[in-house]
C-alpha cells in the first residue's frame, strides 16, 4: 500500500489543476477524466519519455498512428467481438451492476448487502458505433479497446515500405476505449484512456531472449520515472489467468493508494495475431529474410503494454511526500526534473513594487524561451508561492529581490531541500541546467 491516501491524491490533483472529473459542471460522467494544465503537461512528459526511450533512441523501432475506427473484421479476427468480456452481476438489493471479480467477501460495495447477487453474465466491453449515414449491421464498428490491433494491421505496410531486419518493433501511442462495468480508483480504471504499446517481431527461437531484454528495459524505464523498486512487483501470470493468445505474461504491479495493482504487462503473444490476420484476410503475413537461402516465416511477437494514466498515477503516488521545513509541515511532489510540468517558477519578492516586477518579467521571458514550461507567480506572499510550487513539483523557484536591482543577482531555491543560492543573472540558465 502507498504512503499517500487516494483521497489526498485526488484532492491535490483537483486543487492544483492536474486532473478534473469529466463533464463535472453537468454532474460528471463516470469513468471519464479531464486533464488540467499541469496534468496534461505531466502526461505529455511521461509519454515523451516513453517515445524517446523505446522509439527514438533505438534503431529497430518504427512508429505508427493508426485510426481509432477500424473495419469490424479486425475485431472479429482478433477475437474481441465475441471474447472481450467481463463477468457482470447485479446486486438484487440496490440493482448496482458490478464486475464479479471486483466483489470482495461477497459484499456489495454500493449498499453493503452480502450474498445478494444475480448469476454472472458475460458483458462485452467494446463501445459500438456506426460509420456512415445508416445504422445497420453493415455500418457497425467499434471504438478500439486497445491500440495493438492497429499495429498488427500495419505490419505488412511496414515490411513493404521499410524492409526491416527481424527482430524489429512497431510502436504506437493513442486512445483506447472500454465500457467498464464499474470504473474505479480514480484514473486507474476508466472508460477512456491512452495506451503506449509495442509489438516486437522475432523469430520463434529468439522469443525468450527478446522477452528478457524487454523485461530489463522496462525496469530501467520505470526507474527513470522515479518509481521506487520496492514498490514494483513482478507477477508471473499463471496459465489459466493469461489471455488466450499469451504463452507467457508478466504483470508489473505497483503499490497504489488503493493497494497493489497492475501497472503494465509484458506478454509473449506467439504468432496468434498475424496468423489470424492471414487466415481472415487471405493475405500472407510471412516475413521474407534478405538472405535468399532462408525460408520465409510468420514472426512471433513480444508485447510490452503500458497504460498512460496508470503510469501518471504511479508517478504522482511515488512523488508525493510530506515533510517539515523550518518547523512548518508541507506537501511536496518530488517529481524527476524532466517530468515536472513546471520547470522553473519566477517571482518578484513583492508584487506591488513595479521595479521588481519589471525585472522579474525580464527574467521570466528569458527562461521561458530557454525551458518552455516556466511559470510567472506573484500570487500571495513569497512563502505561499514556495508552498504552492512545492506541491506541484516545480524543481526550482527563482526570486528577484531588491539586491537583484543593485548587483544583478538572483536567488534560486531548490524544491527538495528548500535551500537557496544567490547567483548572477548572467549565469542563471547554466545554474538551472546543472
Amino acid at each position: 500500500m502507498s504512503d499517500v491516501s487516494l483521497e489526498t491524491l485526488v484532492s491535490l490533483c483537483k486543487r492544483r489543476g492536474f486532473i478534473y472529473q469529466g463533464s463535472e459542471v453537468y454532474g460528471g460522467l463516470a469513468g471519464t477524466w479531464d486533464y488540467g494544465p499541469l496534468g496534461v503537461q505531466l502526461k505529455r512528459n511521461v509519454m515523451n519519455l516513453w517515445w524517446q526511450t523505446f522509439v527514438e533512441n533505438r534503431v529497430d523501432m518504427y512508429g505508427v498512428d493508426a485510426a481509432i475506427l477500424m473495419n469490424k473484421k479486425v475485431w472479429e479476427a482478433s477475437g474481441h467481438a465475441t471474447g472481450f468480456n467481463d463477468p457482470m452481476v447485479e446486486c438484487q438489493q440496490c440493482n448496482a451492476r458490478l464486475r464479479q471479480d471486483h466483489i470482495k467477501e461477497d459484499k456489495c460495495p454500493v449498499c453493503g448487502a452480502v450474498g445478494k447477487f444475480s448469476e454472472p453474465r458475460q458483458f462485452n466491453m467494446m463501445f459500438k458505433t456506426n460509420a456512415g449515414p445508416t445504422e445497420d449491421e453493415n455500418s457497425l464498428t467499434y471504438l478500439r479497446p486497445e491500440t495493438a490491433q492497429g499495429i498488427f494491421t500495419n505490419y505488412k505496410n511496414i515490411i513493404d515500405s521499410f524492409y526491416p531486419d527481424v527482430p524489429f518493433g512497431i510502436a504506437q501511442m493513442g486512445k483506447a476505449f472500454r465500457n467498464e462495468i464499474s470504473p474505479r480508483d480514480f484514473v486507474f480504471r476508466s472508460r477512456e484512456f491512452e495506451q503506449m504499446e509495442t509489438e516486437y517481431f522475432v523469430q520463434e527461437s529468439e522469443w525468450e531472449k527478446a522477452f528478457e531484454q524487454w523485461r530489463t528495459d522496462i525496469k530501467k524505464f520505470l526507474d527513470d520515472l522515479g518509481l521506487p523498486a520496492d514498490k514494483i512487483h513482478e507477477l508471473e501470470v499463471p496459465q489459466n489467468d493469461r489471455a488466450h493468445y499469451s504463452k507467457r505474461t508478466i504483470d508489473f504491479e505497483f503499490d497504489y493508494p488503493h493497494g497493489r495493482d497492475e501497472l503494465l504487462g509484458l506478454a509473449y503473444r506467439t504468432d496468434f495475431d498475424l496468423m489470424n490476420i492471414q487466415k481472415a484476410s487471405g493475405k500472407s503475413m510471412e516475413y521474407k529474410p534478405k538472405d535468399p537461402s532462408a525460408k520465409p516465416f510468420v514472426p512471433h511477437v513480444i508485447e510490452p503494454s503500458f497504460g498512460v494514466e496508470r503510469l501518471v498515477m504511479a508517478v504522482l503516488t511515488a512523488a508525493y511526500t510530506e515533510d517539515e521545513i523550518g518547523g512548518e509541515k508541507r506537501s511536496v511532489l518530488k517529481l524527476p526534473k524532466d517530468l515536472a510540468p513546471v520547470k522553473v517558477a519566477v517571482s518578484p519578492l513583492l508584487k506591488n513594487k513595479p521595479e521588481l516586477a519589471a525585472k522579474a518579467q525580464e527574467v521570466y521571458k528569458t527562461l521561458k524561451k530557454e525551458f518552455g514550461n516556466v511559470m510567472y507567480d506573484d500570487n500571495g506572499n513569497i512563502g505561499k508561492r514556495y508552498r504552492r510550487q512545492d506541491e506541484i513539483g516545480t524543481p526550482h523557484c527563482v526570486t528577484i529581490d531588491f539586491q537583484s536591482l543593485e548587483d544583478d543577482t538572483i536567488t534560486i531555491r531548490d524544491r527538495d531541500t528548500a535551500e537557496q543560492a544567490r547567483v548572477a543573472t548572467t549565469s542563471l540558465i547554466q545554474n538551472l541546467e546543472e
